[in-house]
């Protein structure tokens, strides 16, 4: 099942109505995070004026979305000001909430402000990438969908010095067009950079995320990579904190990520 399949289930999810996802998009023994924030993100997007943007969303992972196995949405608008639109989501499975989101959205405004960003990716994307491959119960079920190029960094449990890693990422079919519920479920695919530091296999999962997206940006093609590169600020006490970087196609940076990582080793 592609992702342009399953948002498109997402958007038919009125009125108690529930989805499921296959298990090739699964992480484990959960829905791939992206994916799940993804799909609330398409849902709640209904809510929201058109001319009003994401800005910002926190994401709380709060327990596990079983795959193959029904689930459904709550959205809340929160408030509809002037400018800004505030909606909640919830991803609740059996009665359980799953996965719990706010953001904000954000319509332009005339300002006497402004700061250019002007920090690109640190690499080049290879003319020929060298993707992280999709091993039957060695790497997440979603990988048979999304490509990740490491450039920077080392490979999870290397037992590597380095806490950061980076690259490109892509959907393996490409979606009828990418939107920000697509860049959403993307930017969730790099696994946490604490994990290169481990000698053997360890559970680790996000359990809070934080994305900050930036406008205007360009239209880019459907097909096209993103560059990502994140770092780690600090971990300690089975905990990390991470940021990341996410430029498109044309070297702009369109989003801002920030995790929290719980690691179990």
């Amino acid at each position: 099942m592609t992702i342009d399949e399953l948002l498109q289930q997402a958007r038919q999810c009125d009125n108690g109505q529930t989805m499921t996802v296959p298990d090739s998009w699964g992480q484990g023994r959960t829905v791939f995070g992206g994916l799940s924030a993804g799909l609330a993100y398409q849902v709640m997007r209904a809510s929201v004026p058109v001319d009003r943007v994401l800005r910002s969303m926190s994401i709380s992972f709060v327990g596990p979305v079983a795959t193959d196995t029904p689930f459904g949405f709550q959205v809340e608008v929160l408030r509809e000001g002037k400018n800004v639109t505030q909606v909640e989501a919830r991803v609740v499975q059996e009665g359980q909430v799953g996965v719990a989101l706010l953001a904000s959205f954000g319509q332009a405004r005339a300002s006497v402000t402004g700061v250019e960003n002007t920090e690109t990716p640190p690499f080049s994307r290879p003319e020929s990438p060298v993707c992280l491959p999709f091993i039957p119960n060695v790497t997440p079920q979603f990988f048979q969908h999304i490509d990740v190029n490491l450039i920077d960094g080392n490979m999870a449990f290397t037992g590597a010095d380095t806490s950061h890693h980076g690259g490109f990422m892509a959907f393996r079919e490409a979606p009828a067009a990418l939107t920000d519920a697509h860049l959403i479920t993307l930017i969730d695919a790099w696994p946490p950079t604490l994990l290169q530091q481990l000698k053997e296999p360890a559970p680790a999962s996000t359990l809070a995320w934080n994305l900050e997206f930036l406008h205007p940006h360009a239209d880019v093609p459907a097909d096209a990579w993103f560059g990502y590169r994140a770092i780690t600020r600090q971990a300690g006490e089975g905990y990390g904190h991470t940021e990341a970087n996410i430029w498109n196609a044309r070297g702009d940076l369109v989003a801002i990520s920030r995790q929290t990582i719980t690691v179990f080793a």
